[in-house]
């Protein structure tokens, strides 16, 4: 046998081998994205529902009141059955035209959640969970009755 020749004796099983690690390889960080990806979509999903839900109870609110009482109920509530992080929840309110209290009758009300996920397996050390989080924004429209407030 020429001494540069290999005998085909010393690959046999090795392809086996190879498949498994280049497969794990491959799998893990393929799980680690959808994963991920499932938070985010979670969380974006909640985040629309929060504006969404938000913005219906301050429309058909009759006052002032009521509706900061309800928002505040509809977004503690949405907070808990999307797993939101209550910390990083930021709900803020616009109306058009602008005036002084918003919501305002005959206003257009834009209702805007922002919250930041959170990527899972991503340790606190050094704040790196909070440098590794995806921002996710919703908004929500509506219409402020005219003869909203009054009595």
């Amino acid at each position: 046998m020429h001494p540069l020749r290999r005998s085909t004796s010393d690959e046999e099983g090795s392809a086996a081998l190879e498949f498994i690690v280049v497969g794990v390889i491959l799998l893990v960080p393929l799980i680690y994205l959808v994963i991920a990806l499932g938070a985010i979509q979670e969380q974006t999903l909640g985040a629309e529902a929060a504006a969404r839900h938000v913005a219906r109870v301050l429309a058909r609110a009759p006052d002032a009141p009521t509706a900061a009482e309800g928002s505040d109920a509809v977004l503690t509530g949405i907070v808990a059955e999307y797993g939101l992080d209550e910390e990083s929840v930021d709900l803020t309110l616009a109306c058009t035209p602008a005036t002084k209290a918003c919501p305002a009758p005959g206003a257009t009300i834009v209702v805007t959640v922002a919250t930041r996920v959170r990527l899972p397996l991503v340790p606190e050390l050094l704040g790196l969970d909070r440098s590794a989080a995806v921002p996710v924004q919703a908004e929500a429209v509506q219409k402020m009755s005219r003869s909203w407030g009054a009595e």
